[in-house]
């Protein structure tokens, strides 16, 4: 088996057809449907289902599909690497969480893009779950999460340092009304979010029992939601300042414990970082340093 029978397998998978991926690889249907019979044959396992609307793959081929995707990303990573000769280019895919692309990452990505012109970066916001898988399985070449990961297949580096707060409409007084509401409802993010995971936290200790989480994969739907008094939610100080200014919502303090969260930037341990990610974490530790010389 080598490289070339798993990418045959990964894009029959993609396609679901065997005439679909001879296209996509530039050779005959019966050129791919051999190589797939000669890797079932070596491997003693039959990898997809066949039928007259194409093909499927089996549990076997389901557990396979992952490691040609790791072993491409691997091979790709290492003619990067070998090429690289200090002067940040190539392309880049970081992900971030939604607040992080918000609040942070604008001033951190203009100034990359003006230090670092060669580099094609791209940038996918999702939650740390979702993230740290993606960097997991070479989606992405790094992402910026809440900490800690602690995953000893990831190497993490504090960079941004958050203080989240509740945020309700503005007629609740405070944390103590929360005691009163009836069929509390939460504004969050999907299942994944770290915040959501504090906020549900925060609440199940005060013994306070809510309805179903509203869930939504934008922050100006969020913060809507809470601004029109239909839930509470929790995010940084900062990215909430806009709309408090407007009374729009209100902000009220948690305890230490709860408030305080470190943004993280994760990569694959055993990846080699390369000069472009190295020049995007140093550029990001800038935007630290001069948000924390403002305050």
């Amino acid at each position: 088996m080598d490289y070339a029978d798993l990418r045959v397998l990964e894009v029959v998978a993609r396609h679901g057809s065997m005439n679909r991926a001879a296209i996509e690889l530039h050779t005959v249907q019966s050129n791919v449907t051999a190589r797939i019979r000669a890797l079932e044959d070596e491997l003693g396992s039959q990898l997809f289902e066949r039928s007259s609307r194409g093909v499927l793959l089996t549990a076997a081929g389901q557990r396979l599909l992952p490691y040609a995707a790791r072993i491409g990303a691997l091979l790709r990573e290492a003619v990067v690497v070998t090429r690289d000769d200090g002067t940040p280019r190539g392309r880049l895919s970081v992900g971030a969480l939604e607040t992080t692309a918000a609040l942070r990452m604008p001033l951190v990505l203009a100034a990359y893009a003006k230090a670092c012109p060669e580099v094609g970066l791209t940038l996918t916001t999702g939650t740390s779950a979702s993230l740290i898988a993606d960097v997991l399985e070479y989606r992405l070449d790094g992402a910026f999460v809440a900490g800690p990961v602690r995953h000893p297949d990831l190497a993490e580096e504090a960079v941004f340092h958050e203080e989240l707060q509740l945020v309700t409409a503005p007629r609740l007084g405070g944390i103590d009304d929360l005691d009163a509401q009836r069929d509390l409802r939460i504004i969050v993010f999907r299942r994944g979010c770290s915040y959501r995971q504090r906020l549900e936290a925060f609440l199940s200790q005060r013994g306070i029992q809510t309805a179903e989480p509203l869930e939504f994969g934008s922050l100006d739907a969020i913060l809507g939601c809470v601004a029109a008094g239909v839930g509470v939610t929790i995010l940084p100080r900062a990215v909430v300042q806009p709309l408090l200014a407007e009374r729009r919502v209100a902000v009220h303090a948690l305890p230490a414990r709860d408030a305080r969260v470190d943004t993280v930037f994760i990569h694959r341990r055993a990846s080699q970082p390369t000069s472009a990610m190295t020049a995007l974490l140093a550029t990001a530790r800038a935007g630290q340093r001069q948000l924390v010389a403002a305050e």
